[in-house]
């Protein structure tokens, strides 16, 4: 006997559903105005609404309210705790707040409750990548392309790891690959021309940045990169105007404001004062704080901004130049300059570059305290080896300590450590046999850089250094100082010469290929023989 089934009327939606329906489809059509307004309205009447929190958390990240969005999708997540999605959205928010640790926890937990989530794995990388883990981060975008073959951030993502981890033609290989995905894709093809400048493709780098710019004619990051692939070469005067997109870069290194004009070298100045203001790194300041001497030869009262470690060191300049902090802002200037724009003001070339040196100065009491210290016996060498790990030009240039390994048989040579903070602890391992001298704990140990490491360096032979600040302060003050550089160096050391346009008494070593350091330090171990058989 059949047996009749009674369905259950079917339930309307209620108000709040069918606001959330129609927040949704507002959503998907990229009104956020309205649909932030139908979401709110949802929440004030139903707290505990985790739909409606969970996209008003995301509305928030999307305009860039990336606190407000965290908290808004932790409140989601505190309803209901397995969602994968809400986890993967808070992990994109804290990324966005570049709090990559607690972001790599809600990855993590987002994969483990949704394995085959493929921007979860891609947004670990991303993660994994600005903790310095990339390796990790690597396998990451792997992951997201296994679970997404077009996933074009991903491959985008993984050529910039790759170049880091000194594979650039592989680095290329997925950059084509975004590119195909995606040929209008300004930022792959910025990518790709930081690839080709390190396979020495120059003129291909630039083409690169160039069809970035038509893509995205305000991309500051392209028209920079491009200044820095032409001062490499040598295209002094375009190079240097391209480099004031510098100031408009994602990673603005020319920060300040000021009300006063800027100056760029048109108008007279005689009689003027100038404030140039300190940017970028030590070595940086190091290597153009000379230009405020020829503001000064021009008639104009100076005051020049550095970072507060070097205002000492650098005070020695010019008796009438006034040094100050770089967060004192003068009460009375007529005009300001960015110190790296002062070698256009002043329309730098290789011909008329300022190499009076040295143009720093070691104090003479420092010296002849360090030179007591340190000892007349044998060929002193000075060495530094690490550069700041924190910054992007460090990939590729700093090398390790036992590299000196060499050096260090060599008779009557005695290596002494300048190296200062990240670094030291290689001392702690050397290769048996090798030794190092470290001087006392004393140096440089107060709040002023270089005070002794330049008394130091007075006091050596010989300094080799990796390119770092060091060799600028050898550099400054007319040191003989040998430096090592990645085969695809720093734009302002140029291509293949063994001189420096800006330092008469630097020797630069450079590696034959690519991550090859043996061909530098035995080019070095052959020179110092050389050099120290002529000494006697």
């Amino acid at each position: 006997m059949s047996r009749k089934v009674h369905n259950p009327p079917a339930q309307s939606p209620t108000p709040n559903q069918r606001r959330f329906l129609r927040a949704l489809e507002l959503h998907g059509d990229g009104n956020l105005d309205d649909a932030e307004r139908l979401l709110e309205r949802i929440v004030r009447k139903e707290p505990s609404n985790f739909g409606g929190l969970h996209l008003l958390g995301v509305i928030s990240i999307q305009r860039h309210e990336f606190q407000r969005g965290a908290e808004l999708i932790t409140r989601s997540i505190s309803l209901y705790p397995n969602d994968a999605f809400a986890h993967r959205n808070l992990g994109i928010a804290l990324i966005c707040m570049k709090r990559f640790e607690p972001s790599l926890a809600s990855l993590d937990r987002a994969i483990a409750l949704e394995p085959r989530l493929a921007d979860a794995h891609y947004n670990r990388g991303v993660a994994l990548n600005a903790l310095g883990r990339i390796d990790e981060a690597l396998a990451s975008y792997d992951r997201a392309i296994g679970l997404d073959a077009n996933y074009v951030e991903a491959y985008e993502n993984r050529g910039l790891v790759l170049n880091e981890l000194l594979r650039p033609e592989e680095a290329l290989v997925n950059l084509d690959r975004a590119l195909a995905l995606r040929p209008q894709m300004a930022s792959a093809h910025y990518n790709r021309g930081i690839v080709l400048n390190e396979l020495m493709r120059y003129g291909d780098a630039v083409a690169s940045y160039d069809r970035a710019i038509v893509l995205k004619p305000e991309f500051a990051d392209a028209h920079w990169n491009k200044s820095l692939n032409l001062l490499l070469r040598g295209n002094w005067e375009n190079g240097w105007h391209l480099y004031e997109w510098r100031k408009k870069a994602a990673e603005n290194v020319v920060s300040r404001k000021y009300i006063r004009p800027d100056w760029t070298g048109d108008a007279e100045i005689k009689g003027k004062t100038l404030l140039v203001h300190s940017e970028q790194g030590l070595g940086d300041t190091i290597q153009f704080c000379r230009y405020a001497l020829l503001a000064e030869a021009a008639g104009a009262k100076v005051i020049l901004t550095t970072q507060e470690v070097l205002t000492r060191l650098v005070r020695g300049l010019s008796p009438t130049l006034d040094v100050v902090g770089s967060d004192a802002v003068p009460a009375e200037f007529d005009y300001h300059a960015a110190l790296m724009s002062m070698p256009l003001a002043f329309g730098t070339t290789e011909e008329n570059i300022p190499r009076m040196v040295p143009y720093l100065h070691a104090e003479p009491e420092r010296v002849r305290m360090w030179s007591d210290r340190i000892g007349a016996h044998g060929f002193k060498v000075g060495v530094c080896w690490q550069g700041n790990k924190r910054a992007s030009a460090d990939v590729g240039r700093s090398f390790p300590l036992d590299r000196f390994r060499g050096i260090s048989k060599i008779a009557g040579v005695r290596l002494i450590s300048l190296q200062k903070g990240v670094g030291e602890e290689q001392l702690l391992n050397l290769p048996v046999g090798m030794t190092v001298e470290v001087l006392a704990d004393e140096l440089d140990a107060g709040p002023d850089a270089f005070l002794d490491t330049a008394a130091v360096m007075q006091s050596l032979d010989l300094v080799i250094t990796a390119d770092t600040s060091i060799a600028h302060l050898g550099g400054a003050l007319a040191r003989p100082t040998w430096v090592v550089l990645k085969h695809v160096p720093d734009w302002r050391w140029q291509l293949s010469r063994a001189d420096s346009p800006w330092y008469p008494t630097l020797r630069l070593f450079r590696q034959g290929r690519s991550g090859d350091w043996n061909s530098a330090f035995d080019e070095i171990e052959h020179a110092l023989i050389a050099q120290i058989e002529t000494s006697k």
